[in-house]
């Protein structure tokens, strides 16, 4: 029964694989893409990891930092793009007009 489980999780962490990245071939903004990308993978790599925990569950230290780094990392990115991409940011000149 753990196994029927465990391999459900990696399939589908995979399926959120594969529909991330579906979304790149689409007109959208590229914030849009790069959102929807990296929520799928990142919601993807839990499943699979979870999946992997319920086959290890002696390794459950290590894969649940796993999964801790994940969402943090995953967050920070999105936070920082999203500053980085912000439109005062790109059109901001400097000052004296240099």
């Amino acid at each position: 029964m753990i196994d029927w489980l465990s391999y459900g999780c990696i399939g589908l962490g995979l399926v959120f694989w594969f529909w991330g990245t579906s979304f790149l071939l689409s007109r959208r903004s590229v914030l849009f893409k790069l959102h929807n990308l990296s929520v799928s993978d990142t919601l993807g790599s839990i499943a699979i990891i979870f999946g992997l925990l319920l086959q290890r569950s002696r390794e459950w230290p290590l894969l649940l930092l796993a999964i801790l780094s994940l969402m943090l990392w995953n967050t920070m990115l999105g936070y920082v793009l999203a500053y980085c991409s912000s439109s005062g940011l790109i059109n901001r000149r400097p000052p004296n007009g240099q």
